[in-house]
């Protein structure tokens, strides 16, 4: 058997969805986890809008929806009476440049069998058991040598910790986690069973009061279970009891209309501590952090396990890539560079919606709904910074794409539009037709899968169209034209599209470019990376700037065997002692 390519620690989501990444392409990638077997816990409630886009990507989110059920209203009580009810999204819906415009509710232990089902299709299967204790790497920078539990070394070519707040790579790299626990912002948590009938399971019960709280939310795809999270009890000097059944039972009596004796069973019993760290680094030569091993926050938003997805889903195609030989080692930084400010911008908007949730939960009716925004949607989420970045003539693009950023540029929009997204942005859905079957389908089905998209609006755009399929068109790059409904689509090959309703050209600010003119100059290119982000926007006359940019990302063969170049620092020695 030849050198693994990839060794993911931790086969949580995180750990799960780059695995699939990875092993779609073709990449010898293998996956272990400490635990002798799955954990059976709910913990994260759901994957939100931007994770279901991802989802949807490896084809998994219909099982997700199915498995799962829509965020529900929050139904909130004092003084063991029902006091308000809100529905966070009761003003939200799908719209044509986004399907998914809330998350959806399933237990974390559903949502990793879902992943690890997918994951086995592709020949994959997760080494339970297996506890990382070394990494150290070889003779110039070629590869790492794994130390494993059992005393086995195995060398692979890069690794990826999605081990958790407590990473075992992390603290074998010796990279810093700086932050803060609060003491005293405290809760319990756990699985519990209570009587048949005993709530409405209809609705996210909340019970706030003076000297405690209670929440109880239904997990999807069970009767009787639901996700029990508290206040903890206190001992005679103030000080957090240990959750335990009995305990749970008297906090259910003491704040809620039911009787202890309707809690059933509790199981998976945890003390959950507001944690707000960040890795100083996600990268250490040959060896990346994701998810909860490069950040941990605040639960509010319920950003933490969404994060951890969109980190996997960044750093996949980039890994791809490299290992493929396409792109040089240095494309790997870029997975610092953008996931880094991410990380840390969430770590300042949970703190923040938490400081919001604690705020209104002193008043009678305020709830969990103060944590929610169109922030947590995560669809806001881009890298405008990014050297990967580009508009036309490799010009760097104004505004951040940080979530809760104001955009600082970009074109204006023209009255009643959207503005055009920028170099950075997520690329817009749309629905469409395809061009050849005449078939109903979206701009992120074209996306779907692992490779770069170009898209080609107007006349002009057929030409740089055609010199990508034949430069690149077995190098992991798509081509897709996007037709207006009344042009000519007299020889439109496959993966071309009708944008029948307006929405792609609305979505990307080309309606300047509607097809009716003749001339070579009239139309736009826009390159969408891998991971479904705007790479590059330019006039379909700039024949420059696509080959440019694909070079960067699909260019000449390299060895796969060099070692990972770059701005990150390297690490040696088992334990991960650096010089």
């Amino acid at each position: 058997m030849g050198m693994t390519d990839v060794l993911i620690v931790g086969a949580g989501p995180t750990g799960l969805v780059l695995a699939c990444d990875l092993a779609r392409r073709g990449a010898a990638v293998r996956i272990v986890d400490r635990s002798p077997a799955p954990p059976r816990t709910s913990r994260a409630k759901g994957p939100n809008a931007r994770s279901l886009e991802i989802l949807d990507d490896f084809g998994v989110a219909e099982e997700v929806l199915a498995a799962g059920s829509a965020p529900l209203p929050m139904l909130k009580y004092r003084d063991r009476l029902p006091v308000a009810e809100t529905d966070p999204w009761a003003d939200s819906a799908p719209s044509p440049d986004a399907l998914y415009d809330r998350g959806r509710l399933i237990a974390q232990w559903r949502l990793e069998e879902i992943l690890r089902d997918r994951l086995a299709g592709y020949g994959v299967r997760v080494e339970l058991g297996r506890e990382v204790t070394g990494l150290a790497e070889g003779p110039g920078g070629r590869h790492v040598d794994v130390t494993f539990a059992e005393g086995r070394t195995e060398r692979v070519r890069y690794v990826v910790g999605c081990d958790g707040a407590h990473s075992s790579v992390r603290k074998l790299l010796g990279i810093g986690f700086e932050g803060a626990t609060a003491e005293d912002q405290v809760m319990v948590c756990g699985d519990v069973d209570l009587a048949d009938g005993a709530l409405d399971r209809t609705r996210w019960h909340q019970w706030f009061d003076e000297d405690g709280a209670v929440m109880l939310c239904p997990i999807p795809g069970t009767r009787t279970g639901w996700w029990f999270q508290a206040g903890p009890e206190r001992d005679g000097r103030g000080r957090p009891l240990a959750p335990t059944a009995d305990g749970f039972r008297r906090l259910l009596a003491r704040h809620t209309a039911l009787p202890g004796r309707a809690l059933t069973r509790a199981e998976l019993l945890s003390t959950y501590r507001v944690n707000v760290r960040m890795a100083d680094r996600f990268r250490a030569g040959r060896v990346f952090l994701a998810g909860d091993a490069a950040h941990v926050h605040a639960v509010a938003g319920g950003l933490g396990m969404n994060t951890g997805i969109q980190d996997a889903f960044n750093l996949g195609w980039k890994l791809g890539l490299v290992l493929a030989g396409h792109a040089g080692p240095e494309l790997l930084d870029t997975y610092e560079e953008e996931r880094l400010p991410v990380a840390a911008r969430t770590l300042d908007l949970t703190s923040e919606r938490l400081r919001a949730t604690l705020e209104a939960i002193r008043r009678p009716g305020g709830g969990l709904d103060a944590a929610i925004t169109s922030d947590t949607t995560g669809l806001g989420v881009g890298y405008r910074w990014s050297s990967l970045a580009r508009g036309h003539a490799e010009a760097p693009q104004a505004g951040d794409g940080l979530p809760g950023a104001p955009d600082a540029g970009g074109r204006a929009a023209r009255d009643g539009e959207q503005p055009a997204p920028q170099p950075g942005d997520r690329a817009p859905d749309a629905p469409c037709v395809d061009a050849v079957t005449g078939t109903r389908t979206r701009l992120h089905r074209v996306f779907a899968g692992p490779h770069t998209t170009v898209l080609g609006f107007g006349p002009g755009s057929g030409a740089v169209l055609r010199e990508v399929a034949a430069a690149y068109g077995d190098a992991g790059v798509r081509t897709c034209r996007v037709y207006t409904a009344h042009e000519d689509r007299a020889g439109s090959g496959p993966g071309a599209t009708v944008d029948d309703e307006g929405h792609a050209a609305a979505a990307y600010g080309t309606r300047a470019s509607d097809g009716r003119g003749t001339g070579a100059g009239t139309g736009t290119v826009v390159v969408v990376r891998p991971d479904h982000h705007l790479g590059l926007s330019a006039p379909a006359d700039d024949t420059r700037s696509v080959p440019a940019y694909l070079r960067r990302l699909h260019g000449g063969p390299r060895s796969v065997e060099g070692p990972a170049e770059g701005s990150a620092d390297r690490f040696s020695g088992i334990g991960g002692r650096r010089p």
